[in-house]
Parts: structure tokens; sequence; C-alpha cells
């Protein structure tokens, strides 16, 4: 459990990182936009698909490597916002609860079953 704990800062602090070089790339890149903007643009892509996203493929940290979960997170983390959004917007939950309470609930969820995981296993180490 300490490992995992560790391994988690370890890439809490590149996920920090990645959000301060993406930041000043679109900066870059769109140098006519304000600072908010792009800040709001950058939090909103890391809240909606990187988080989930890497929460759910947290799950794998033995199996795979951090880039290797970063990228398959996030394309994993936009198809099931895309989709579960969808399907409540179908049946009638509008998109403006869409952005706060699907990430929350993924991230929630990916994490108690990562915690269950890591619980069990430690069981099996002592």
């Amino acid at each position: 459990m300490k490992t995992t704990l560790n391994k988690l800062k370890q890439e809490l602090i590149y996920l920090t990182i990645l959000l301060v070089i993406l930041i000043v790339l679109f900066k870059i890149l769109f140098h006519k936009e304000t600072f908010t903007i792009i800040l709001r643009t950058i939090l909103t892509i890391f809240w909606l698909f990187l988080l989930p996203g890497y929460s759910i493929m947290f799950y794998w940290n033995n199996k795979l490597n951090f880039l290797e979960r970063l990228i398959i997170g996030t394309v994993l983390g936009i198809a099931i916002i895309g989709v579960i959004g969808y399907n409540l917007g179908l049946i009638g939950i509008t998109i403006i609860y869409h952005t706060i309470f699907l990430p929350i609930i993924t991230i929630a969820i990916a994490s108690f079953i990562t915690w269950k995981k890591i619980k069990k296993e430690n069981q099996t180490d002592q």
C-alpha cells in the first residue's frame, strides 16, 4: 500500500507538470486568447477527460507505465464521459450537470475499485 501511495504521489506531480506544460503550450499556440480562457480550457480538459480516465487506468498501475495509462485513460475518459453524457441527455438530464457530476462519479467509482484491489493484494501478501 505504501508503494502504491508513493507511486500515486509521484504521478500526481507528473500530472501537475503536464498541466503546466499544456497551459504554456496553449498560450503559445493561441497567443491572441486571454490567459483565463486558456486556463479554463485546459482545466476543463483535465477535469472532464484526463482525470477520470487516469483514475480508471490506475487500476492497472503494475502492468502499464504512466504514459501508457495516461494516453489510454484520456481516450477512455473521452469515451466514457461522452457515452454516459449522451445517454443522460436522452433521459432529460441537462449538460450543465454532466460537467460537474460525471467526472466526480467516475473518479469515485474508479478509486473505490482500485482501493479494493490494493486492499486485496495487501491481504494476500501478508
